[in-house]
């Protein structure tokens, strides 16, 4: 089956195409590409989904590599509101 690793940063991005056999989880296209192991990254999703390691892949999924968030969500917002406040 054909997986799709993709890893997109600001001003970085990477893609990789891995024929896997059947039964592969995000784990061992991890591994197959050499990507295992990556401290800069928070977390996997599969087209957009939250996906765990051990996520049973299908022919043509696309697993995505979540960086850590910048900044906390509720706190940009109030950020933001307080900006406009002024």
């Amino acid at each position: 089956m054909k997986i799709e690793l993709i890893i997109a940063w600001p001003g970085k991005y990477q893609q990789m195409k891995l024929e896997m056999p059947a039964g592969s989880t995000v784990s061992d296209a991890l591994h197959a590409a050499g990507w295992a192991g990556r401290e800069d990254v928070s977390g996997y999703a599969v087209f957009g989904i939250n996906a765990a390691l051990g996520r049973v892949l299908e022919d043509g999924d696309r697993v995505e590599l979540l960086r850590p968030l910048q900044l906390d969500p509720m706190q940009a917002r109030r950020r933001r509101a307080a900006a406009r406040q002024r």
